[in-house]
């Protein structure tokens, strides 16, 4: 994910000191434990009184190994815009991005 909004340059890590993606990760987690539990229950549902064990816990396992990386842009997207709610914009917020090496990165190749 990249550093800045593309459309008008906020940055999606609005702290100097990091430590913003514990809110993001936060709500990935939720997301995706209410998922496993709702898959859980629904499949148990589904195929009562012979629920398939194996199946269930390979699609478990497949859900818990994907979903959080698929859904992760998503989630930081929300908590900054959570955050945004709270704590309106500050001028900080719309200058150059401050991730570690980026100006390394841009400086090397001029």
């Amino acid at each position: 994910m990249c550093p800045n909004c593309p459309a008008c340059g906020q940055h999606f890590d609005r702290e100097p000191q990091g430590g913003y993606w514990v809110g993001s990760y936060t709500i990935n987690l939720m997301v995706t434990e209410a998922t496993l539990a709702a898959v859980f229950v629904a499949t148990l549902f589904l195929t009562w009184p012979t629920p398939p064990w194996d199946l269930l816990m390979y699609e478990e396992v497949g859900i818990a190994l994907t979903l959080p990386v698929l859904i992760y842009p998503f989630t930081k997207t929300l908590f900054i815009a959570i955050d945004l709610t709270f704590r309106p914009d500050e001028p900080e917020d719309f200058q150059e991005p401050r991730e570690a090496g980026f100006k390394r990165r841009l400086g090397a190749g001029s």
